[in-house]
């Protein structure tokens, strides 16, 4: 135990050594170069004309409209970002200007929805395949075929027969979650070990009793593998919906803050859409090392 405890102090150490370092490489990159002449602003210039360079990479003297700073941000300009946008995480201007807890709030909810209903279908569903060999060969190339479908091209079929953008963003969520749930659990089902089964037969269980005392315990470390998969997905694909559907989301808000040439927002947004990925993944590898049985 106690090796392990300095092995996890020895990780920890290393990878606050690596942030200290890519913080020190983002902040000498983003220094400016006393040599290089650097132009005043043309007075001739528009607000307009400015974000218009700034949006196609150059530099209106190194200051934008509104006295921001122009470029990319150096870490102190993103921590300013950081603690404004924790300070008041929870404010509600109107549709394009909510806090980012809201937001989160409602890329959570659609990931939550979505993705239990996928449980819902994928595990009872596995289960069936996975008991029955002529099951497994009728569904597997369905399976196959709807399996590397894009689950953003089914937004376009989605938003013409639901023709609602929030329901047709958890339909996404459904439909990309279902295959690795759905697969891991036919093929949990499938690998129990035929002895376990054989005592369940010669002592005469019945199918329901069986299904949950003997085949669930054993296929659980797979079906949360799978579950911890499509969870992964579900939280990687509903950032791409929400651009595309726009309206509330962790993904819209990354979109309209490009929208309003705020960079640092939207690196402070995809630092958040990092931790949230990590929490989910972090929750599903505690509740698989819980079902697993060890001996």
């Amino acid at each position: 135990m106690k090796f392990w405890q300095t092995l996890g102090f020895r990780a920890a150490m290393v990878s606050l050594l690596l942030l200290v370092l890519l913080l020190a490489g983002w902040r000498a990159a983003t220094l400016p170069d006393p040599a290089a002449p650097r132009p005043a602003v043309s007075a001739d210039l528009t607000p307009e004309q400015i974000e218009y360079l700034k949006m196609m990479g150059k530099d209106p003297g190194g200051v934008a409209s509104g006295g921001k700073q122009a470029g990319f941000p150096t870490p102190g300009q993103m921590g300013q970002t950081v603690w404004q946008q924790l300070s008041n995480p929870f404010y509600d201007n109107g549709p394009n200007d909510k806090g980012i807890a809201i937001q989160l709030g409602h890329s959570l909810a659609r990931v939550g929805l979505g993705f239990g209903l996928a449980c819902l279908v994928a595990i009872p569903l596995g289960f069936l395949i996975g008991m029955s060999p002529l099951l497994r060969r009728a569904f597997d190339p369905y399976i196959q075929l709807l399996k590397p479908i894009s689950p953003l091209a089914w937004m376009p079929l989605a938003l013409y027969t639901i023709k609602d953008s929030s329901v047709s963003g958890i339909f996404v969520i459904f439909i990309c979650s279902i295959w690795p749930m759905l697969i891991n659990t036919a093929f949990g089902v499938a690998s129990v070990k035929r002895e376990w089964l054989n005592v369940a037969a010669t002592l005469e269980v019945s199918p329901l009793r069986k299904a949950f005392l003997v085949i669930l315990p054993a296929a659980a470390p797979t079906i949360v593998t799978g579950m911890r998969i499509s969870m992964g997905i579900a939280w990687l694909v509903i950032v791409a919906a929400e651009m595309l559907v726009g309206g509330t989301g962790i993904g819209y808000f990354v979109w309209n803050e490009w929208n309003n040439l705020s960079l640092t927002s939207v690196i402070f947004a995809i630092g958040v859409i990092g931790v949230v990925g990590m929490l989910l993944d972090l929750l599903f590898g505690q509740l698989q090392r819980a079902v697993t049985y060890v001996e």
